[in-house]
């Protein structure tokens, strides 16, 4: 019996509409003032490089790119999703188990097809977890793997040389990034967990008037270091739902505490799992 060939997925680079604004964001304003400046100088690239001339003498600048850098669930995806918002653009979010292929060659041309998506569409690329795609190259190589990561890696940096717009680039290991791609991306934002003042703004923003709740958040911004906004966010949820299955009156800071409890946890244990 003649079995069929498997045939490689069609991928497709779809254009989202930004999900988040600067608005939505609680953020220091160090790094606020650094990805508003870089946004500027893609809205204002025309005139710059254009106008004035630049493109001529700074062939490469014209391809801007921004790496967020940081701890998981600080706001680099939200960054992301609001940079394109305040440049009045969709996005175009890569991950790199959508470009990756178990076909000989296919990754390379996923990666031009997204660069190819976005110039298409005018999109921006955003490529989340990139430090899977940007990561070292293999120096010795002894399979046919080690052959296709360089591969991947060589076209990637030959796009974004030849790509005339902007990129976005979020990771949470920047220290996995080969050299080359550090070099070729001219800002870098790293985006720290908060601190108590940026916690109390966090939990105001994530417990709505709406709901009924005994929740000190002093107290809260006070006894929980080393939690990011998402942290704050997931506890809040978690504690909602809890309240609304056992049919509570409201949400107990109680309950709160447990969830945050239970993150902190479960990041020690993913930590301790690492070494």
């Amino acid at each position: 019996m003649e079995t069929k060939k498997e045939e490689n997925p069609v991928i497709n680079f779809i254009p989202e509409k930004p999900r988040y604004t600067f608005d939505d964001i609680i953020l220091p304003d160090y790094v606020r003032s650094r990805i508003m400046d870089v946004a500027d100088s893609v809205r204002y690239g025309d005139i710059v490089f254009k106008t004035w001339g630049l493109g001529k003498t700074h062939k490469h600048a014209k391809s801007l790119g921004i790496n967020l850098y940081g701890p998981s669930g600080t706001g680099k995806t939200m960054a992301a999703h609001a940079i394109a918002d305040y440049l009045g653009r969709k996005l175009i979010t890569i991950n790199y188990a959508e470009l990756e292929s178990k076909f000989v060659g296919e990754t390379p041309k996923n990666i031009k097809k997204a660069f190819y998506a976005a110039t298409n569409t005018d999109s921006i690329l955003f490529f989340d977890e990139a430090d899977a795609i940007l990561g070292h190259r293999v120096t010795h190589m002894a399979s046919a793997s080690d052959v296709s990561v360089n591969q991947t890696r060589s076209v990637m940096l030959m796009e974004m040389n030849e790509y005339e717009d902007f990129i976005i680039f979020a990771t949470n290991f920047i220290e996995s990034f080969d050299s080359a791609f550090m070099r070729r991306i001219p800002v870098h934002v790293r985006f720290d967990l908060p601190d108590e003042g940026q916690r109390k703004l966090l939990w105001r923003r994530y417990i709505p008037d709406e709901m009924p709740n005994d929740i000190n958040i002093d107290a809260l911004a006070h006894d929980y270091a080393g939690i990011s906004g998402g942290d704050i966010a997931n506890a809040v949820l978690m504690s909602a739902f809890k309240a609304a299955r056992q049919h509570d009156s409201q949400v107990t800071e109680a309950y709160v505490r447990e969830m945050i409890e239970n993150a902190i946890a479960g990041k020690k244990a993913n930590g301790a799992g690492r070494k």
